[in-house]
């Protein structure tokens, strides 16, 4: 069984309460080329994408936690099976939607999160179909990763496998006003459909 680390964007939002700490982004995007390993000893390097039909119906999403570092010595920050974790795919990737628990733990990675001093995110998972290909002049291997068998987990991390995600931090106000504006759209949808 095959496990790797992704990342991804991060997004950070309050909730209309006040008290909710929710985050959103992508754990995972398709087809970026990133370097996992480079070899010392032989100047080799490693290299990974993730196709874009890796993820499909057949990948279980069914059981994902939320976790910082991928530590299974900490307490989990959300999950799909209680509904505080949801996953989506979309043409860029994995996204993810969270509302972390009000522990001490979720306070401290969500204040981390908002300062912008973690801002990438990663996945665990299995692979149940890939390809190599391999470039001896220039001593590089590509592994495409073209089938998901499983996903573990997504990890806000501090080093991730892919580089190119941002963060965003939002205070209740600005997602109050998003969410104005997304009901007034829609309502302006609605009269111009149905009048």
């Amino acid at each position: 069984m095959n496990q790797r680390m992704m990342m991804r964007n991060l997004e950070v939002r309050a909730s209309d309460a006040g008290e909710g700490m929710h985050i959103s982004g992508y754990a995972a995007v398709f087809n970026q080329k990133t370097l996992l390993w480079e070899s010392d000893w032989s100047g080799e390097k490693y290299y990974e994408i993730i196709e874009p039909e890796a993820v499909d119906g057949d990948t279980d999403m069914t059981d994902v936690v939320l976790r910082y570092n991928h530590s299974s010595d900490a307490l989990i920050l959300a999950r799909t099976g209680s509904g505080t974790l949801n996953l989506s795919v979309d043409a860029s990737g994995i996204k993810f939607e969270a509302d972390l628990a009000p522990t001490q733990y979720g306070k401290d990675v969500y204040a981390l999160i908002t300062r912008g001093d973690i801002s990438k995110m990663s996945f665990a998972f299995t692979v149940d179909k890939e390809a190599w290909e391999s470039d001896d002049v220039v001593k590089e291997n590509l592994r495409r990763i073209k089938h998901i068998g499983k996903i573990v987990d997504v990890s806000a991390v501090d080093f991730p496998a892919y580089d190119g995600t941002s963060v965003t931090a939002r205070d209740a106000g600005c997602i109050k006003e998003l969410k104005r504006r997304e009901e007034e759209q829609r309502n302006r949808l609605i009269i111009s459909t149905y009048f």
